[in-house]
């Protein structure tokens, strides 16, 4: 979630007719998020993805508590709401997430690179793709949120299991070993798909909020990017084979509980809407 939220704030940044260069707050925003997300990177080489990635969601309601303090902007009783589900989905995902690591070493993770069924979904990414950029998005972008967020979603599926990868090809990158040259031709590799993936994902990102409402792509893309990104890294690393029916469902119902709240933040926040209209008495006109 930090990383599209990340790429996001920069295309706002860049869109036309924005002053933000100037603006010494926004610079500083933007450098902690970088920052943010160089921990988010740290945190893929740790622990599983499907941990990681979900729970990125908890910038958005710390961020919306914080900006009703700090910067007095209004957080209505949905978006309260919204907040408390976000974490009391994340704190579900935490107690039912994997324990440990189902890859960790260089070795396990080119032999699952080259796994069938991994190249298999990436070659059924990569048509979708280029179907999806090339015929669908020049005729029905502007006017269908989904081209936009589909595109991005589906490069997700790149970038986070290769984020992922450069941690754990970095490992051995400075050993003195015959494995570190080998190593280091897989991180390059890494982070040449990665570079792609991001460069692309801005131009397509930029593209939505020129179209679209920010609030509500947000809300849609962080729901698909996250469920494409947990698909692909549970093909790639299997980090589903040691979960059982009920931690299953436990994250299952987590990661609804959060996707739920995060809607209900973005999509909601301009609701004129609070808890004092519950109590005012019907008017009835004549």
């Amino acid at each position: 979630m930090l990383f599209h939220v990340f790429l996001i704030h920069l295309s706002i940044l860049l869109l036309p007719g924005t002053s933000y260069l100037t603006d010494i707050v926004w610079w500083s925003g933007t450098i902690a998020m970088a920052l943010g997300q160089i921990g988010n990177f740290l945190a893929y080489t740790a622990v599983p993805t499907v941990l990681v990635t979900p729970l990125g969601a908890l910038g958005v309601p710390f961020g919306s508590i914080l900006a009703s303090y700090l910067l007095k902007e209004k957080l209505n009783i949905l978006g309260k709401l919204g907040c408390l589900l976000s974490c009391a989905g994340s704190v579900v995902l935490i107690i039912h997430s994997p324990k440990s690591e189902s890859v960790t070493t260089q070795a396990e993770l080119e032999e699952k690179l080259t796994n069938p069924v991994f190249v298999g979904y990436l070659c059924v990414v990569l048509l979708m793709l280029l179907l999806l950029i090339f015929w669908i998005a020049p005729a029905h972008g502007p006017t269908n949120i989904m081209v936009y967020i589909s595109i991005c979603s589906l490069l997700g599926s790149f970038t986070v299991p290769s984020t992922k990868g450069i941690g754990l090809a970095a490992q051995d990158i400075f050993h003195n070993n015959p494995s570190s040259q080998r190593a280091l031709y897989l991180c390059l590799v890494l982070l040449a798909v990665l570079g792609c993936s991001i460069i692309i994902q801005f131009r397509y990102i930029n593209k939505a909020l020129e179209c679209f409402d920010s609030s509500v792509f947000g809300a849609i893309y962080y729901v698909v990017f996250t469920t494409l990104v947990l698909l692909a890294s549970a093909i790639l690393f299997r980090e589903w084979s040691n979960v059982g029916v009920v931690d299953f469902l436990g994250m299952a119902c987590g990661f609804t509980t959060v996707s739920i709240g995060i809607v209900l933040i973005q999509v909601f926040k301009e609701f004129n809407f609070n808890i004092g209209d519950l109590n005012k008495p019907n008017m009835k006109t004549d």
